[in-house]
């Protein structure tokens, strides 16, 4: 049985998704929780491998349970009387104790052919940054970053509106041994909130490593006049890393939706995110 689950976790303290030895990751710490509860041990596969301090409130994952695992589900519950997937969120909450920093949020049987990494068809961020307008707030500082100075909102905009459409996003990305670095970047805007924090909401097809961090430290090099507007087209047409603007902190940062298409497509969705892999040795699954 394959069963979707939908995610949410505050990264500060763990390093990162994947599971790590010696480490508290967000999938060894998910995975162990499963395994109390259906005996044995269970692997996660994820639409987005988010770096350490990066959380998320719209992850999406799936795991496959063997006969004897999804046995143990049912028995608790009657394969009649209850629904036994979407129990599993509630059972892992149980596990995961009073106020954890990682929560399943919902489960379910998944549609045939859905994959949660290869059926994706692109992933969406948001990045918070106060500057001297918003000022410091204490109960945001986790998902916050803060800056010094007064950044010009509009200019950071109209930036962020050049990088769109498919490009080699190499200048963006820190570099990986055979992963391409061609990214669809469907959107990527900036706005204030009511507390005058600025916001970046930024979608693409898939994210590579530090892709997001970079992307918002270039467009805040624009709001403080380090940069120009046109700057940030040059740099990444240049295809190479520069100093000329910082990656920012990882506190900041929050996958919040992961896009699928319709269940009759999810196979097909899979199978050519996977040709396409084998093809340029590519790894195309939200990694930030």
């Amino acid at each position: 049985m394959r069963i979707r689950l939908d995610i949410a976790y505050d990264g500060t303290h763990f390093r990162g998704w994947a599971k790590q030895p010696g480490l508290r990751t967000v999938q060894g710490t998910l995975e162990a929780a499963l395994a109390r509860i259906v005996g044995s041990e269970v692997q996660f596969v994820v639409a987005g491998r988010t770096d350490a301090g990066v959380h998320a409130s719209g992850q999406v994952a799936h795991v496959d349970l063997d006969d004897a695992q999804w046995a143990r589900i049912e028995a608790r519950h009657g394969r009649a009387a209850h629904d036994p997937a979407g129990s599993i969120a509630g059972r892992m909450r149980g596990v995961l104790g009073a106020y954890p920093d990682v929560t399943v949020t919902s489960s379910a049987l998944a549609p045939d052919g859905f994959d949660a990494r290869f059926s994706a068809v692109w992933r969406r961020y948001r990045y918070r940054l106060a500057d001297e307008v918003a000022g410091f707030d204490p109960l945001r500082r986790a998902d916050t970053t803060s800056i010094r100075g007064r950044l010009d909102a509009e200019a950071m905009d109209a930036a962020a509106q050049t990088l769109i459409g498919l490009h080699d996003f190499a200048a963006y990305c820190k570099a990986r041994e055979e992963a391409t670095t061609i990214r669809t970047l469907l959107d990527y805007r900036w706005r204030r909130d009511e507390q005058g924090v600025l916001v970046a909401e930024v979608k693409a097809d898939a994210f590579c490593h530090s892709m997001v961090r970079a992307l918002v430290g270039a467009c805040a090099a624009v709001g403080e006049g380090r940069l120009d507007v046109e700057d940030l087209a040059v740099l990444r047409d240049a295809r190479t890393r520069t100093s000329e603007f910082k990656v920012l902190a990882a506190r900041g940062l929050v996958l919040t939706e992961v896009g699928y298409p319709s269940d009759e497509l999810l196979a097909a969705r899979a199978e050519q995110t996977r040709a396409r892999r084998d093809r340029d040795g590519s790894v195309r699954s939200g990694d930030e």
